[in-house]
């Protein structure tokens, strides 16, 4: 029996689940299954089949349950959601009926203070979602100034991202920056908020949680992934939380939807059908009584697009931001 898990409800998780329209002999991917909101809402429909992915093996440890309750229908990897497509192929599934998405942090995660991510916790400074590769410790340590300022300005929209960036730089030649609190205490020298604003740290410590995760280049291959696995009539759902995301979302969303080609003025060239239709123009948001009992869906919008039948496209190029890879070996 499958029940609910007060754990973690997604926000506007009913909605998401709803676009999904999920259907006896479905076979869906949860791609960030964290507590398992979604895969449990989709189990309560009779005969659906569940491929449930995250990178973050806490959030694969904590589903054993209701993958011991779905009797075989809920099977969980641990990958990067950017990986959907090859690991619905080691599943055997190659077309799947629906994708959903809830980008970002999970509230479980920022709540946990040895993980680093909240600047309300005091804990090492890590903000690593799989627990490998570089923390955000690493990167205040080795970027440089100027690196450090396109971080801060492109994922966190700091506006005074260069004072951060110069103030992270003197600090760590008098001690290495190891803690959140260290961070926090830094930033609030030289970014100061007015009564009602967010907490002076939230756009660095937003950056660098991007950027440590790769999280904007995730998103942007595991859209293009979901394209790929996608049976006609299937359906992508994402719950995006800060502009940045929801402006993938939405390019990606509008752009394969479009008949592109030719013109008047280029008629030779073929026109090129859309891959998806738009099932709401505008997004979803979600409603008074949500917001109240989380704020964090004050942010929330979901987007849903439905697959046609036309050939998928490649992911295409990744933007020119800073590349984590680069900014560890240079500096």
């Amino acid at each position: 029996m499958i029940t609910s898990d007060p754990r973690h409800i997604p926000v506007l998780g009913r909605e998401a689940v709803e676009a999904l329209q999920p259907s006896d002999g479905g076979i869906y991917v949860d791609a960030t299954f964290g507590a398992g909101g979604y895969s449990r809402a989709i189990l309560s429909t009779p005969g659906t089949r569940i491929i449930g992915i995250d990178r973050d093996r806490t959030a694969i440890a904590g589903g054993f349950a209701l993958v011991d309750s779905s009797q075989g229908r809920l099977t969980l990897v641990q990958d990067r959601f950017s990986h959907l497509a090859d690991v619905c192929a080691a599943q055997g599934e190659a077309l799947v009926d629906g994708v959903v998405m809830d980008v970002g942090v999970s509230s479980m995660q920022i709540d946990q203070a040895e993980r680093g991510f909240s600047f309300r916790f005091d804990g090492p400074l890590d903000m690593r979602m799989s627990q490998d590769g570089p923390t955000a410790a690493d990167v205040v340590a080795i970027a440089s100034e100027a690196n450090l300022a396109n971080i801060i300005y492109i994922f966190g929209e700091e506006r005074y991202s260069r004072v951060v960036a110069k103030a992270i730089v003197a600090a760590r030649k008098e001690a290495p920056i190891l803690t959140t609190q260290q961070l926090v205490a830094i930033v609030s020298k030289v970014v100061w908020a007015k009564p009602g604003e967010i907490h002076p740290a939230t756009r660095t410590f937003q950056a660098l949680r991007i950027f440590v995760n790769e999280e904007l280049d995730e998103l942007h291959l595991a859209l293009a992934a979901a394209e790929r696995v996608l049976k006609p009539g299937g359906r992508l759902a994402v719950v995006s939380f800060h502009s940045l995301e929801d402006r993938i979302v939405k390019n990606f969303m509008v752009e394969r939807s479009k008949t592109g080609g030719g013109s008047r003025h280029h008629p030779e060239i073929s026109q090129s059908a859309p891959r998806f239709s738009l099932i709401n123009k505008r997004p979803i948001i979600a409603g008074g009584d949500e917001i109240s009992a989380n704020p964090r869906a004050r942010s929330a919008k979901l987007r849903v697009a439905e697959r046609t039948d036309a050939p998928a496209r490649d992911a295409g190029p990744l933007p020119g931001w800073p590349s984590l890879v680069d900014v560890m070996k240079g500096g």
